[in-house]
């Protein structure tokens, strides 16, 4: 399966709680922390909810 990189680059102090946990849930829990995450619908539903906050990238095998 693909993976993905996710980089929190925006701050989630104003952001809406369920934001917040949102990033929370996806391990990004400080700025410019980057994670590796399974590429499927339930991450990238998770990311089109805070995509505002995050960057996304291809990760590399």
């Amino acid at each position: 399966m693909a993976k993905i990189k996710i980089t929190l680059v925006k701050s989630t102090i104003g952001a809406i709680p369920k934001h917040r946990a949102t990033a929370k849930a996806l391990g990004l829990n400080k700025m410019h922390k980057t994670v590796v995450q399974e590429d499927n619908d339930s991450i990238r539903g998770m990311i089109h909810q805070i995509q505002h906050l995050v960057k996304v990238e291809k990760a590399e095998a």
